[in-house]
């Protein structure tokens, strides 16, 4: 048996995973990770990013690549068993406050063979395909054992970890191993999921569309030039095995290939999944750390499913890697549940109202949303509030002081505009933190902040960020290297002290956009 030893061992190498391994890798940390697969799991699944994942995307050095395999999304569109529309959101395509756009649609695992190529261009990650991860013991104090099989040849092996990051799924042996449980927040539907792709113009609007109805609620997407998505809701009896082919399933996704030939649509995929909302009792124990659906199950009706996976990997590397090259404390881990996991609930939550009062109710739920959701574009911003995609503040922990009595934007993402010569927030920061500020640092205060690790950036009057402070009322702020406010306020000298110290230098990968 042999075995070695690395500072973080991540299991599962979906997009969670290796979102971690690229975010640790920039940061110099070395990190292996195991996967059951060789390569690509080449089944389509998730097919939506918004535009807070699409800046994390760019962080991680392949703002391009993913421009070219997604489309951006023009809206929503509600509508009855009939095709009727109730109601239509518009989206613009273009850059948000995040400086993408905010609906992005895509074919996972094109996008995975983006992240793997990306990582290879990191010497300090390593991927092991075609190993089953059987086990962990805390063999010390200050390491993890890792345990797994090799697919090809049977070894048993293990490696010796510091920290462990379960990145396996909605099965997790990670989360088995630590004996936390899933807690069943009452949502339980079976869908039919059908990927088709075709070369033929479908000539229909190419927003999402939910059909709105209690017996066979449906969502409708396109997500590629040639590819799209229907997913349907199954009733009682139905199961996959009876739309297995096109013929079977041209009643169902006729009213939107209309009359498009069955031979020139090819069914890539046809699936049943069941959409729960399950959350984990705790994400940690001790040097292991649950993340993606690991920790956290969604029902898909805003998009959020992979992204929560990737917003816990962003919020835990750079504290990982500042608490193994000893910039910060160990306690700084303990803010990572803190913080992730009312994010993630609050999401879950806003996911299953939305499907609930999309699919339930029966025919009386029919009748009240005939007449309620016509209306709905009528209510000043509501429209505007259902197309930002801005997610809840996170909750205020050591590394985000959230005063109680007064307004702050402390917990949230700093917008990311362009900065200069195309360079976006993000990128001039690069992983670090950040001091912005409307007024001028003394030479005292900008030296205090260089030591720190910290960088500064002056908000002139007129440009975004300056706006962006003024409506925050503040004229200084505390930015994370993940984007989030740490703090703001008026006074930078009271301000500056709350500033960690931070040396962990990130590699620069960004691309020019």
């Amino acid at each position: 048996m042999s075995e070695r030893v690395v500072p973080v061992v991540i299991v599962g190498a979906g997009p969670t995973g290796l979102t971690a391994a690229t975010l640790l890798a920039q940061y110099g940390v070395e990190c292996l990770l195991l996967e059951r697969w060789e390569g690509v799991y080449a089944q389509p699944r998730a097919v939506h990013l918004d535009g807070e994942i699409h800046r994390i995307v760019a962080h991680l050095g392949i703002a391009e690549e993913f421009a070219a395999i997604s489309r951006p999304c023009l809206g929503l569109r509600l509508v009855d068993r009939n095709m009727r529309v109730l109601t239509e959101f518009h989206r613009d395509p273009g850059p948000g406050v995040h400086g993408y756009p905010e609906a992005n649609m895509f074919d996972q695992p094109q996008f995975e063979e983006i992240l793997r190529a990306n990582l290879t261009r990191h010497p300090k990650a390593s991927v092991r395909g075609n190993v089953e991860v059987t086990g962990l013991a805390d063999d010390t104090t200050d390491s993890v054992r890792v345990d797994f099989t090799d697919r090809n040849t049977g070894v048993q092996e293990s490696v010796q970890a510091r920290y462990v990051l379960g990145c396996d799924g909605a099965n997790s042996l990670v989360r088995n191993q630590i004996q936390a449980t899933m807690r069943d927040l009452k949502f339980d539907q079976r869908w039919l999921v059908v990927d088709v792709a075709t070369t033929a113009d479908l000539g229909v609007w190419e927003g999402a569309h939910q059909v709105c109805d209690p017996v066979r609620a449906a969502t409708y997407m396109r997500i590629g030039h040639t590819r799209y998505r229907w997913e349907f809701r199954l009733e009682p009896g139905e199961t996959a095995d009876d739309y297995r082919d096109m013929a079977r399933l041209q009643p169902l996704i006729s009213p939107w290939t209309r009359n498009t030939p069955v031979d020139e649509l090819t069914l890539v995929r046809v699936a049943e999944y069941t959409f729960r909302a399950q959350i984990a009792d705790r994400w940690r124990n001790r040097r292991v750390f649950l993340l993606g659906d690991a920790a956290h199950l969604t029902p898909p009706f805003i998009g959020q499913g992979m992204g929560a996976g990737i917003r816990d990997a962003m919020n835990l590397a750079w504290k990982l890697a500042g608490v193994l090259t000893g910039d910060l404390p160990e306690s700084a881990l303990d803010t990572y549940e803190i913080e992730r996991k009312p994010h993630a609930l609050a999401l879950i939550r806003r996911a299953k109202l939305i499907g609930m009062a999309m699919t339930e109710g029966g025919e009386l739920g029919n009748l009240i949303r005939r007449i309620v959701v016509p209306l709905l574009h009528r209510i000043p911003g509501l429209g505007d509030k259902i197309m930002d995609g801005e997610t809840p503040a996170l909750h205020r922990s050591t590394l985000i002081e959230r005063p109680r009595l007064r307004r702050s934007r402390a917990g949230r993402l700093i917008p990311n505009p362009d900065l200069d010569q195309g360079r976006r927030f993000a990128e001039v920061v690069g992983g670090r933190f950040a001091v912005v500020t409307s007024l001028s640092p003394t030479p005292t205060q900008r030296t205090d902040i260089e030591q720190r690790g910290g960088t500064v950036l002056l908000a002139r009057p007129g440009t975004d960020l300056h706006r962006w402070l003024r409506r925050a009322r503040a004229r200084a702020a505390i930015i994370r290297p993940d984007g989030t406010v740490l703090s703001s306020g008026n006074d930078l000298s009271a301000l500056c002290p709350a500033l960690p110290r931070f040396h962990t230098h990130r590699t620069p990968t960004f691309l020019t956009q």
